[in-house]
């Protein structure tokens, strides 16, 4: 009989399995699992050179998978930004900001981009321009919120050389005081172009850290119990240069996340070029386990961008729309090619549908995988139209952060719905879990999984009743083998099975019964990708492989751990490891994620 490389022992394995939804063991050969079941079972795989490790009954879960994330992106920036996510008071988020802008060198600019909004902090308000001026005097502040507003400080205002004779670009206000002056502040009128493309005026890290930031991202979202992404590529992000620093690191064999891209249109009235040339020299599927191309989207024209901002009427896409997008998804179908498509409102999303059966008509879509990311607000018709044309739907806990003003804006009944996730699962249309990290959303999927048990926001605002609610049972499976569906990987991810990729998490707390406050601390102890460690705390730390230091040095990410961590102080208990762990413990480059403050009252902007 054949011997394992790895057997975890001793654990309260949740395997995603029907037929065997618990076992105590597993063993791992050649990236897989070879052996799923009772301690006494799996033990008979273990040999001579076999490691053990006994997890003192901690709770284990396959690997998390976010179906939608801007993974490429965010790693190229993580050492960049200083996140906010979880802190709990505005005056807290200033002192860290402070601290930062007088260790951030010129040109440098300091970043708050995602993962908050104001009422998770006790003062439940932004914070204003006359305080971010008084943080940082010199160094220039980029605060970006939501998909609505940025705040600049007056260094930044000088360093993007914003000024009174600076006209409004399309689709966006700079403010003005009465002497015509900018203020700081930038609106999305109704997208959120000047947002970013103001933000790309900053600075960049230089190859070396851009390659040194990503790695250290990669190991937070191991933290945080991911394995697999699925990157729906990003504005500003240009395939194939800034895919440079995640190609290296596969060729090197330090991915420590398995990711599956797809490309994403590059500019406006070029999108159809862009796909011919990529359907011409590229394959979906190209790559391996680890790195591979998933297909087109999130966005395929930039006609049908409908991107949400509550604070602002729901836009009207242009006439073009149409034409535009039937020519892509026509060309897109003819070759195959999966795609996905950014679609918030049923408005947009009923435009859409008439484009795809249209084409539909003349190339079948039987057999192509494509979805919609987001539909907040989709009709029960327009989802059986999704369910006829053989659709799935990727959906975020974007609702996390912006409940609140959609709540103001459409009211309770429509906020109970958005999106109607348990009537996409009674039609049986394919779901997958994520964020939409990192400009808007938190990259924690704790966050996201605690909305879809609880339907409240990082506020503390309830907004789904309990039939909207999911089971912890249900969340999990949209984050593990739901989201699998997404890269067509159903069949080697999302269960802890024999023959399946051996990724998992061992959890901080035991998320089937812990109380649904603290679902949204939980983090992972120990994290495998292909059977390999590639996190470990408290007890498993030294099995962890070591990172380079951060660098920058004067990178956020150096400012000193996570502070009051999300998930509070590692859970006791034994974690006796046999054989020999790796000598080195793991420096992690974390940052605060604590506690998420409750109770708030309606916030209109």
């Amino acid at each position: 009989m054949a011997t394992a490389e790895l057997i975890l022992k001793q654990g309260r394995i949740a395997t995603g399995d029907p037929h065997r939804p618990r076992v105590d063991a597993v063993a791992i050969q050649d990236g897989r699992f070879r052996a799923v079941g009772t301690e006494a079972e799996v033990m008979a795989w273990k040999g001579a050179d076999t490691r053990v490790i006994d997890l003192g009954g901690r709770t284990v879960i396959p690997g998390l998978i976010d179906s939608h994330i801007h993974t490429i992106r965010g790693g190229l920036n993580y050492n960049l930004e200083l996140r906010w996510d979880g802190v709990p008071s505005l005056a807290d988020a200033l002192r860290r900001l402070r601290a930062q802008a007088q260790r951030t060198p010129p040109p440098q600019w300091v970043r708050v981009v995602g993962g908050w909004n104001e009422f998770q902090f006790a003062e439940k308000r932004l914070p204003t321009l006359e305080e971010l001026n008084a943080a940082a005097p010199e160094t220039p502040v980029f605060v970006l919120y939501l998909y609505g507003l940025a705040l600049l400080n007056g260094a930044a205002l000088r360093a993007v050389g914003y000024t009174k004779d600076t006209p409004n670009p399309p689709g966006g206000e700079i403010q003005r005081d009465k002497q015509g002056h900018p203020t700081g502040l930038l609106i999305a009128r109704p997208n959120a172009s000047i947002l970013y493309s103001t933000l790309a005026k900053g600075p960049r890290l230089s190859y070396e850290d851009q390659v040194n930031s990503t790695r250290h991202f990669m190991r937070e979202l191991n933290r945080l119990g991911l394995t697999s992404v699925i990157d729906a590529g990003g504005g500003f992000q240009n395939y194939p240069d800034d895919y440079r620093v995640i190609e290296e690191l596969h060729a090197q064999g330090l991915l420590t996340v398995r990711i599956a891209y797809n490309l994403f249109t590059q500019k406006p009235q070029g999108e159809l070029e862009d796909f011919r040339r990529w359907t011409a020299t590229t394959t979906p599927g190209q790559g391996d386990a680890f790195y591979r191309l998933n297909g087109a989207g999130e966005m395929l024209v930039f006609s049908a961008a409908d991107f949400e901002d509550f604070l602002e009427p729901r836009p009207d896409l242009p006439a073009t729309l149409e034409d535009e997008l039937e020519a892509v998804v026509r060309h897109l179908a003819e070759h195959r090619w999966p795609f996905r498509l950014h679609a918030t409102y049923d408005e947009s999303i009923t435009r859409f549908l008439d484009v795809f059966e249209r084409v539909n008509r003349d190339v079948p879509f039987q057999g192509l995988k494509w979805w919609f990311d987001h539909a907040e607000t989709i009709s029960p018709r327009n989802l059986e139209r999704t369910r006829a044309l053989g659709g799935g739907i990727a959906i975020q806990n974007r609702m996390s952060f912006q409940g609140e003003h959609f709540l103001a804006r459409y009211g309770a009944e429509a906020a109970a719905h958005a999106p109607p996730i348990r009537g996409m699962l009674e039609l049986g249309i394919p779901v997958g879990a994520g964020t939409d990290a990192t400009r808007v959303s938190s990259y924690n999927p704790w966050v996201s999984l605690y909305w879809l048990v609880t339907g409240t926001t990082v506020g503390g605002q309830a907004l789904r009743p309990p039939t909207q609610r999911m089971s912890r049972e249900e969340a999990l499976r949209l984050y593990t083998e739901g989201s699998a569906w997404f890269s067509g990987e159903e069949k080697d991810k999302g269960r802890i099975a024999e023959g399946r990729l051996a990724d998992l998490a061992v959890l901080s707390g035991d998320y089937f019964s812990v109380p649904e406050e603290e679902i949204k601390h939980l983090e992972s102890v120990l994290t495998l990708v292909d059977g390999k460690v590639v996190h470990g705390s408290g007890g498993f730390a030294p099995l962890a492989p070591p990172l380079p230091p951060v660098s920058p040095g004067w990178s956020p990410v150096t400012l000193g751990g996570r502070g009051a961590s999300a998930a509070g102080p590692a859970p006791s208990g034994h974690a006796h490891v046999h054989a020999h762990p790796h000598p080195h413990p793991h420096p992690h480059g974390s940052l605060l994620t604590g506690p998420w403050d409750r109770g708030c009252d309606c916030f209109v902007f």
